[in-house]
């Protein structure tokens, strides 16, 4: 009797944080999911519509875009403690062509959000209110990410809801050259973004030019 008590408290203080992960298959009120097609299988993530709303517009409006079809994985950062461990990271790179006006920055210390294993997050420069069409994935948990002190941290608005061994695939292809805090970083083959779909809501595109299709050079940062 004993033993089936102890069971039953076991699984009641599992449910909580079973709970916690959202279906991949369906939807889930206050989350867009976003189906990331990749040359080396499809990875679908939900984006957090409540406690990350401008950064996670920004993502969606990208998407709805197309401006991510066609664009690259182009980052690995392995942990040196843990290759499985780290980072991957796509987006526009610096094909400006492609860019949406940089957002205001939405911290961890507002959102709640933390970055955990499969946390999606936008990349930015070395400065508050950056970022654009670039983002990166987490692989096991990474709290120096989150806002601590004077540090702003980076922006997590989501997390993956399936395909985490396609981020883990990207994150061991082999990698070169980068310089600074991208030093041997660079995928040496970067892997294509074929195509970047929103599986739940309407589409809601911006109305601005998007000179990517139309053959014209990229514009030098």
């Amino acid at each position: 009797m004993l033993l089936v008590l102890r069971l039953c408290l076991l699984l009641l203080c599992a449910a909580p944080a079973a709970a916690l992960a959202l279906p991949a298959n369906k939807p889930t009120p206050g989350y867009a999911r976003v189906a990331i097609e990749t040359s080396v299988g499809t990875i679908i993530v939900a984006v957090d519509l409540k406690r990350a709303p401008r950064t996670s517009a920004n993502f969606l409006t990208y998407v709805d875009d197309g401006r991510f079809d066609g664009v690259t994985f182009y980052r690995a950062a392995r942990r040196k403690s843990n290759a499985r461990l780290g980072l991957i990271q796509g987006g526009i790179d610096t094909d400006l062509r492609r860019s949406l006006p940089p957002i205001p920055h939405e911290p961890t210390s507002k959102t709640g959000l933390r970055h955990l294993d499969g946390t999606l997050s936008m990349a930015r420069p070395n400065r508050p209110n950056s970022a654009a069409g670039n983002f990166f994935i987490t692989i096991g948990a990474t709290p120096n990410m989150d806002v601590r002190g004077a540090y702003i941290g980076y922006a997590a608005f989501g997390h993956v809801v399936a395909g985490m061994d396609v981020v883990k695939r990207i994150l061991a292809v082999p990698t070169c050259c980068g310089s600074g805090p991208m030093r041997d970083q660079m995928i040496v083959r970067p892997i294509s973004i074929r195509r970047a779909r929103r599986l739940d809501g309407r589409p809601t595109p911006s109305r601005g030019p998007k000179p990517w299709l139309l053959g014209l050079k990229r514009t030098a940062k």
